[in-house]
């Protein structure tokens, strides 16, 4: 791929192979959470462990993903993804292992976090490379355009994978065994991972060739990028303990097998709206849109809450997707266009890592809840994420006056 700037797509930059690559690589990372936590807790038949190796794993994404996105700022994606590619697998494979012969509960968390601290985060890797091909290689008459669109097909991209990913560790433990969700998961870690690195997309800097200027590492923690990971940790929040509570209110009524299901309607609805958002007009600030976008979400999660039968609940998932996907695509794009010079994989596994990690413990502490009170007390934990999540919102507009004011 050449360097220089022309007229051509971003398509045509990248190739047409490009894409469903990396819609697969990413799907490790959203089958590790559920898949970990499922067969933890079938095989010692223990929820508490389940829900701690799943959150042991959360805080190795978190841990690690800075780190790893500041080796990719430096080196590139090829030399740090093929190696993560390859070990991320291996210790998906080994934890089959390792989980029904493990002396201590901690070697078991260990394991986790291991697996966790290796995951590739291939959608936010994705994000920074396509990034770069924007700024570096198109013309400037289509950047803003193609940059809208991208982040929308990136978020829509990541919702499908994240109701994909569930979905099949649920259908496969359920018919197949608990341990196949994670060989599948290792076999495309290793394979499409590592196809990801490899593609010639993967040799992008964050910063042109030539081009040194890197933005000190301090930088990463203006507020104004601190608000962006603040809100993407409240969105993991949200999902954890919508899918937890959801999962538990099937289970009381009788209908276990529904609660995949009727999370999937959220992340659908989530996806289509997602897509959507490239079609909003510019003078929609991406402030505004994160604030009433998440006000939407708010506004479903009071009814999720209150919801008493399967149709009031269906119907509060369903808004709920009119406001989640949305909320995300705009905290995505303010992480790209407020990531420093030459910190943009930095910053979007930063992102990804809150979101992953939120995801995990909220998931945790929603189930001990449900196990402690009962479903409805469990439902009122999404509330207090959207809650956030416009508190946040709220924050960042006020961020957003105060640098107009200064400039």
């Amino acid at each position: 791929m050449t360097t220089q700037v022309d007229d051509r797509s971003l398509v045509q930059h990248t190739g047409w192979a490009y894409w469903p690559v990396a819609f697969l690589a990413r799907l490790p990372f959203a089958m590790m959470v559920v898949g970990v936590l499922t067969f933890v807790a079938t095989e010692t038949g223990s929820v508490a462990l389940a829900g701690l190796a799943s959150a042991s794993l959360g805080v190795g994404t978190v841990t690690a993903g800075p780190f790893v996105g500041g080796l990719v700022d430096r080196h590139g994606q090829r030399r740090v993804l093929l190696p993560i590619g390859i070990a991320n697998g291996l210790l998906l494979a080994a934890f089959i292992l390792v989980v029904p012969n493990a002396a201590h509960e901690s070697l078991i968390l260990l394991a986790a976090a291991a697996i966790g601290a290796t995951s590739a985060q291939s959608s936010a890797m994705s994000r920074s490379r396509l990034i770069a091909i924007i700024e570096q290689r198109l013309g400037p008459h289509r950047r803003t355009r193609t940059y809208n669109g991208m982040m929308s097909y990136e978020s829509a991209a990541d919702e499908i994978a994240f109701v994909i990913g569930p979905f099949l560790v649920g259908v496969l433990a359920s018919f197949v065994a608990p341990w196949l969700p994670l060989v599948i998961a290792a076999g495309i870690s290793l394979v499409f991972v590592s196809i990801f690195a490899l593609h010639p997309t993967g040799r992008l800097r964050a910063l042109a060739d030539g081009d040194e200027a890197r933005a000190p590492l301090r930088e990463i923690f203006a507020p104004g990028v601190l608000v962006v990971v603040a809100g993407c940790f409240a969105v993991g929040m949200f999902f954890g303990a919508t899918l937890t509570s959801v999962t538990a209110f099937a289970q009381e009524h009788g209908e276990g097998s529904e609660g995949g299901m009727l999370y999937g309607l959220m992340g659908l609805g989530s996806a289509v709206l997602a897509l959507a958002v490239a079609l909003l007009p510019g003078r929609f600030a991406m402030q505004w849109r994160w604030l009433a976008f998440a006000v939407v979400l708010c506004s479903a999660s009071v009814g999720y809450a209150s919801a008493a039968d399967f149709a009031g609940v269906t119907v509060a998932l369903l808004i709920m997707g009119l406001g989640v996907g949305p909320v995300l695509v705009t905290l995505f794009s303010l992480a790209g266009y407020r990531a420093p010079r030459g910190r943009t994989a930095t910053v979007l596994t930063m992102v990804g890592a809150a979101l992953t990690l939120a995801q995990a413990l909220t998931s945790a502490v929603t189930g001990a809840v449900a196990e402690a009170f009962d479903a409805r007390t469990s439902m009122l934990l999404p509330l207090v994420a959207t809650s956030l999540l416009v508190v946040f919102g709220l924050v960042n507009l006020w961020l957003a006056r105060r640098s107009r004011q200064r400039a």
